[in-house]
């Protein structure tokens, strides 16, 4: 293995310099996470501002299919985002011979993931005729979903992928082939879109037929890298096949499904604002899109950062080093901090610039520069709950913090945020500043209880439901 990736911790090193080194390797994972998460939004960004010059028709109907297949995505990306921890423990557990086993349990849970998504997705008219839709936005939008759902495989597979890469600590691999989709992407929408090369312009349905032809792409050249690496070749997918184990599956979905459902509760909360705001005119509504899309952009850090941290703990668990998986989650949330003050004080200062890059239009800036003070303030909540929920996530503890992020956002925020929105019953109503408000409470409860659940949590040597290494083994000898 390569140790530059996963480090193990000196012995008696002086606390401060254990705490830098740890930053540094969490720096080190972290920094290709986020090129990569940066890669994947700037694929959404390309589509929208390329379906836009078509026609406002093909922008509506390709900004509808996303919201429809994007939350879908979201619950199978953290339910196979749990072969992350599970590997990385294994391979600070020099537990190997259970690495592909592990491997081809995702892949498997992708397979049963693509058949659903893409049932769902091609049969979205019910959806369709409750939006009242026109008949031909309607029809775009679907012929959009089809030709999406031909990349459904290769997303899902990429992701049952990355548990590998990202858990042996090789975050890098997934950040190229994520970039590589993004530069294949552009110009095949330029050709399907706008009908070039001597293909007829098929609008937004042409935006889906590249989205599955660049996924596709890259996840080909992922495997033919994996296969060819010399990182990688004492992990051979073909030489290591393993039949579906049930028990593996379980044991996955069981880290898994929580991760999943707690993704799809965030970004299913920030669709139903979005629906309670319409009443409120084109003018908030667009103020409020700003606003969220400055603070997405900024998320991606503390999420980058979280995503390396639940890869760091995992390893140190499994290396039976315990103290320095307690010292990098804690010190972590100081790094955080830090992170979230600096991201505070530039939206506090810079909101009128900011909002000016968005748009030129001067009651759309002055509601996005109400609403950018709102969002500096819950920076920091944010940040902690992020952070505490990833050092969780390390530990394999998901279903708790599945109900704390549940009763935080759907308990707290979104009730309190329609409140002072819409009534005056606890101050005169807001308007949509009242739902940023609800935002900054719901992430608050979730960080105290996240960080009290961090703080309390005692692992156990032996997650419950585990393959024990009798059948990861026999399984991959039975087979190879």
């Amino acid at each position: 293995m390569d140790e530059n990736h996963q480090p193990l911790p000196e012995a008696r090193q002086p606390l401060v310099r254990r705490t830098l080194a740890e930053w540094r390797t969490l720096a080190i994972l972290g920094g290709p996470i986020l090129i990569a998460q940066v890669a994947q939004m700037a694929n959404g960004v390309i589509d929208t501002v390329m379906a836009g010059h078509a026609s406002a028709r093909d922008l509506a109907a390709v900004g509808i299919g996303s919201s429809l297949w994007m939350p879908l995505f979201l619950f199978f990306m953290g339910m196979l985002g749990a072969l992350q921890p599970i590997i990385s423990g294994y391979n600070g557990a020099r537990q190997h011979s259970k690495i592909m086993p592990a491997t081809w349990q995702g892949i498997y849970i992708a397979a049963g993931g693509t058949v659903i998504m893409a049932l769902l997705l091609t049969n979205v008219h019910p959806v369709l005729a409750m939006l009242k839709m026109d008949t031909e936005t309607a029809g775009i939008t679907q012929g959009y979903l089809n030709a999406f759902a031909w990349g459904i495989p290769a997303l899902l597979l990429m992701n049952a992928l990355r548990g590998l890469t990202d858990g042996l600590g090789h975050t890098r691999v997934i950040m190229v082939f994520s970039v590589l989709s993004t530069l294949i992407n552009l110009p095949l929408n330029y050709i399907f879109i706008y009908g070039k090369l001597g293909l007829p312009a098929m609008g937004g349905v042409g935006c889906g037929w590249a989205t599955s032809l660049s996924n596709g792409t890259a996840a080909i050249a992922l495997l033919i890298y994996l296969n060819r690496s010399r990182t990688f070749r004492q992990f051979h997918l073909l030489a290591d096949w393993v039949k579906p184990n049930w028990r593996g599956i379980r044991y996955i979905l069981g880290i898994g499904v929580p991760i999943g459902f707690t993704i799809f509760v965030e970004a299913s909360m920030f669709s139903v604002i979005a629906l309670f705001l319409a009443p409120l005119g084109p003018v908030i509504v667009a103020g409020h899109q700003i606003a969220l899309n400055v603070v997405s952009l900024l998320f991606m850090l503390p999420l980058s950062i979280g995503m390396a941290l639940t890869l760091r703990v995992s390893f140190l668990v499994g290396a039976r080093a315990p103290d320095t998986a307690r010292l990098i989650s804690r010190s972590s949330l100081i790094l955080a901090s830090a992170v979230a003050l600096i991201f505070a004080t530039l939206l506090f200062v810079f909101s009128a610039q900011i909002a000016a890059l968005y748009t030129g239009d001067q009651a759309v800036r002055d509601v996005t520069i109400r609403l950018l003070a709102f969002a500096a303030m819950f920076q920091v909540a944010d940040v902690i709950q992020v952070t505490c929920i990833s050092a969780l996530r390390g530990y394999k503890d998901t279903r708790i913090p599945m109900f704390i992020m549940l009763f935080s956002f759907w308990g707290v925020g979104l009730p309190l945020g329609y409140v002072l929105t819409f009534t005056d019953l606890l101050w005169p109503a807001l308007g949509a500043a009242g739902f940023w408000v609800g935002l900054t409470a719901g992430l608050t409860s979730a960080s105290v209880l996240l960080g009290w659940r961090l703080f309390r949590y005692r692992p156990g040597n032996h997650h419950h439901g585990e393959p024990d290494s009798r059948t990861s083994v026999q399984a991959g000898s039975a087979n190879s």
